[in-house]
């Protein structure tokens, strides 16, 4: 199966964090460098012309902590950046310099699938914070008043109707080889 929209919440390692453990990713979940994330097989899943979301925390976006650049890997997903989406949080959490109060989501597009000006929406997502790094509801239901399905969100939380997921806490998911 093809997707025209793939949502990704990957799994961010975050480089010499051992100090921090219990307040970080790997507290709740496994974790992994971006290298690895970018040899997933996703360039087989989607369409031809496709919407791709990622998931990026502030360390990751500006290479902080990590192995490899998040552009780098969308880019070996054979998607191109076009911009970014921004969850601002009701409270704040942890930060290396600032208080995180945003989470970003990395918009790109493969091929030529344009949204339509009439289905444009605000880059800004304003939505409570549920369990660690649980998205809210506010922004699924925003990628599909503007991208079109089939849809199949990555390490996935929980199941959608009308998506196919994958990810170890979804209840069903794909076999990514």
């Amino acid at each position: 199966m093809k997707y025209r929209t793939i949502v990704a919440d990957p799994p961010w390692r975050y480089q010499d964090m051992t100090r921090m453990r219990v307040r970080t990713a790997e507290a709740h979940y496994p974790t992994m460098e971006v290298s690895e994330i970018a040899r997933l097989p996703i360039p087989d899943l989607a369409e031809a012309d496709a919407h791709l979301y990622v998931w990026i925390t502030n360390p990751v976006l500006t290479e902080q902590r990590v192995d490899m650049a998040p552009m780098t890997m969308v880019r070996a997903w054979g998607f191109e950046p076009k911009t970014l989406l921004t969850w601002i949080k009701p409270r704040w959490g942890m930060g290396f310099f600032y208080r995180g109060q945003t989470e970003h989501v990395i918009f790109s597009v493969r091929g030529n699938l344009p949204i339509p000006p009439e289905r444009r929406e605000s880059n800004i997502i304003r939505a409570g914070v549920g369990r660690h790094s649980q998205k809210p509801e506010a922004f699924l239901d925003l990628v599909e008043r503007v991208s079109p399905g089939p849809y199949l969100e990555l390490f996935a939380r929980r199941q959608r109707l009308g998506w196919d997921t994958w990810g170890n806490e979804a209840l069903e998911h794909l076999e990514l080889a």
